[in-house]
Formats: structure tokens, C-alpha cells, sequence
């Protein structure tokens, strides 16, 4: 007996180029070479590898349609990486791209902070991003409770969280590097 998907398997549309080699190895996939491409996704913020299209060209942070029909720049993708898998270029550009993908995702994350629940009766979901403590949290319960977060400003000038781009880009990073037990916003 086959047990049905509850929802189709989701695929990435676009994700940021972090590092790329021109004549590469696939790390995923044994015998495929060409340019090779590490990027970010930028829905499910996992790690990829993509085989570019030969003659295509690349920049650091670009952003590249990844999706089923209509490719431009990129052949296929191959699979997924762990950070420790990918180039130390890769890593350092990867804290630049997730707070790239951030702020133009903005609406995305501030409708998180507007939603976010209890994870269990002491740890609230918020308090895992860094820079927000019970006390930040607390009147950012209470503000959303008055009126939702329109974007990061309304949250800064409401509850004076400072930078909460670079606080919500630094819960991703450690989410991706593995250091954290329960993850947010990468999706595992």
C-alpha cells in the first residue's frame, strides 16, 4: 500500500548563486561536470548544487530561475549540499545572499513575526531569532496584538528592535550551519 503525499513535493523557483566553477565535479552526482553552481534557494533556504547551461556566465549573488519549465542559465539541479560541503568562497558570500534573500522576501518574514507561536509553554518561536529576549518579545506579542508588523520599519519604530534584517539572517545562517536543534526557516 502506497501512502499518498498530503501536499506535491515543492521545488524551488529561484535561488542565489553563491560560488560557481567553470570546469567542475558534481559533488552529488558521480560523473557530471561542467559549471558547476552552489546556491541558496530562496523558498525552502537550503543548499544546492546546479549545473549551469555551457557558455552561461555567473555573479556572486545573482539570482537564478531554478523551476520546472523555462530555464535560462541552468541545465539541472542536482542536489542538495551541507554547508560543510561547500567551497569556504560559499560560505563566506552565504551571510551576504541570506540577507539578500531577506529583505527582498520582506513581507514573507514579517508575516513569521506577525504568526509565530509558542514551540512549548516556556520557549516562544520569536525568542529563537537572535536579538529578541522575553523582554522584546513580550511587546512585540502585545504591539501585533493591537495592529500586525506592516515591514521591518513599522516593527523597529513599534517594539525598537534594532536591525531585525541581520537578526533574522543570523537565525538562518545558524540554521543552516546546523547549529541549531529546531529549525524556522531552513527547511531540513
Amino acid at each position: 500500500m502506497f501512502l499518498e503525499r498530503t501536499q506535491p513535493r515543492k521545488y524551488e523557483e529561484y535561488a542565489y548563486v553563491l560560488d560557481f566553477v567553470m570546469r567542475g565535479k558534481s559533488a552529488t552526482v558521480r560523473g557530471r561536470d561542467g559549471i558547476i553552481v552552489t546556491a541558496l534557494g530562496e523558498e525552502r533556504l537550503t543548499i544546492l548544487e546546479l549545473l549551469g547551461l555551457p557558455n552561461s556566465t555567473f555573479e556572486i549573488g545573482e539570482k537564478v530561475y531554478i523551476g520546472k519549465e523555462g530555464r535560462t542559465k541552468i541545465l539541472s539541479v542536482l542536489g542538495r549540499l551541507e554547508y560543510s560541503e561547500i567551497s569556504s568562497a560559499a560560505q563566506s558570500e552565504l551571510p551576504g545572499v541570506v540577507e539578500k534573500i531577506v529583505l527582498q522576501n520582506e513581507q514573507r518574514f514579517v508575516d513569521y513575526l506577525n504568526n509565530a507561536q509558542p514551540l512549548t509553554p516556556r520557549i516562544h518561536a520569536l525568542e529563537l531569532i537572535p536579538g529578541i529576549g522575553k523582554t522584546y518579545m513580550k511587546s512585540m506579542l502585545e504591539e501585533r496584538e493591537k495592529k500586525k508588523f506592516t515591514d521591518f520599519k513599522d516593527l523597529q519604530d513599534r517594539v525598537g528592535l534594532k536591525e531585525p534584517v541581520k537578526q533574522i539572517a543570523k537565525r538562518i545562517l545558524e540554521e543552516i550551519t546546523g547549529e541549531t536543534r529546531m529549525n524556522l526557516f531552513v527547511r531540513r
